[in-house]
């Protein structure tokens, strides 16, 4: 059994301080509860995300969210049955209720620290940088520092905490220099190998150049892109849907600068002030199951829009996974200021 007072939260805590107890907290989960005591729900990062698809906010309470009809146990399970039930439904925490339903304790399974997988990562290095010049004059985009290190060093780090160790960089502009510096991957304990672009492929036209049909999943992500996001929870996100693409996706607000007409033939139906829009972007990072890199033509220009939209031609199944953590594009002057600005308060000195 385990303590469990600190993820005790109310139906009317933000969705945004949640999630600072689910991250925050070993057990990575949180429980609502009423004044009483009463167990009323569960949250996890899973339905976190799944709200954010349903167009929750994190200002929005989280009860909206929670998990309404959660496996409980009751007080007079042994931890033996306790685990058994936690393994006949697939979970990793079990609250124990008394009888008038209380939350009085907590069945934690065993958790285990990221492990090492197999699956390769693709990083896309080759980019001009155009929009950063002059920064990228005598540098590649990848090697620009963002506070004490490269970017793409930041990138492959954050990816090795999650548990990868097998990376492929496509490399075009000042290749020489991205190869120089990471060489093989051996000074950080992983393999790196590179596929060279002779001429621009798109974002998705390098994988071609693979060497090898990949025998798992491969995470292909841009190299300009700064985040938190665990890529262990992407992996395994994909797998649980048995996609064909996964495509990580991020809330995107867009303020309208006018009153907006509602139009209906020729009469106005009213009025709306300079009205916000959330949309949702590609992130940047997709999850591919190796059968789709049979869509992908060998040595042409080919980007990964057009790749989707040929596998949703051909009924494969592409499913969205929202990111909640940090993310942040690097492709302009601002964008750049920015990420120095906020380096080390979200990756620390390391």
């Amino acid at each position: 059994m385990s303590t469990f007072e600190n993820n005790l939260i109310s139906p009317d805590t933000s969705i945004r301080d949640t999630l600072q107890i689910i991250d925050s907290t070993s057990y990575h989960v949180a429980f609502v509860i009423d004044s009483q005591q009463n167990l009323l729900g569960t949250v996890t990062d899973g339905d976190v995300r799944r709200g954010m698809l349903r167009g929750k906010t994190l200002s929005d309470e989280v009860a909206t969210v929670m998990n309404k009809a959660p496996v409980t146990g009751h007080e007079q399970m042994t931890k033996a049955e306790a685990q058994h039930v936690m393994k006949q439904h697939e979970i990793k925490h079990l609250p124990i209720l008394n009888s008038e339903g209380k939350m009085v304790d907590l069945v934690v399974k065993g958790e285990k620290k990221h492990v090492k997988r197999s699956n390769w990562v693709m990083i896309m290095a080759g980019g001009l940088g155009t929009r950063l010049h002059p920064l990228t004059d005598n540098c590649p985009k990848p090697l620009l520092k963002v506070g004490d290190k490269p970017l793409l060093e930041t990138i492959i780090l954050n990816l090795m905490d999650c548990g990868f160790h097998k990376f492929y960089l496509s490399v075009n502009y000042k290749a020489d220099m991205i190869e120089s510096y990471f060489g093989d991957g051996s000074k950080w304990g992983v393999t790196i190998e590179y596929v060279r672009e002779n001429k621009r492929l798109g974002t998705a036209g390098a994988l071609s150049l693979l060497p090898e049909k990949p025998e798992e999943p491969v995470i292909v992500m841009n190299g300009d892109i700064l985040t938190k996001m665990d890529a262990e929870k992407l992996l395994d996100y994909h797998d649980k849907n048995q996609a064909a693409v996964t495509m990580c996706v991020r809330e995107y607000d867009v303020q309208i600068p006018y009153g907006v007409c509602r139009i209906e033939k020729n009469r106005l139906k009213s009025i709306e002030e300079k009205p916000r829009e959330r949309h949702f972007i590609s992130a940047g990072i997709n999850v591919l199951s190796p059968e789709v890199l049979d869509f992908i033509p060998d040595d042409q220009f080919f980007d990964m829009p057009t790749l989707c939209e040929d596998l949703l031609a051909d009924q494969k199944r592409i499913v969205i996974f929202p990111i909640r953590e940090y993310w942040l594009d690097i492709g302009r002057i601002a964008d750049y200021e920015r990420a120095n600005v906020e380096y080390f308060e979200v990756f620390g000195n390391d």
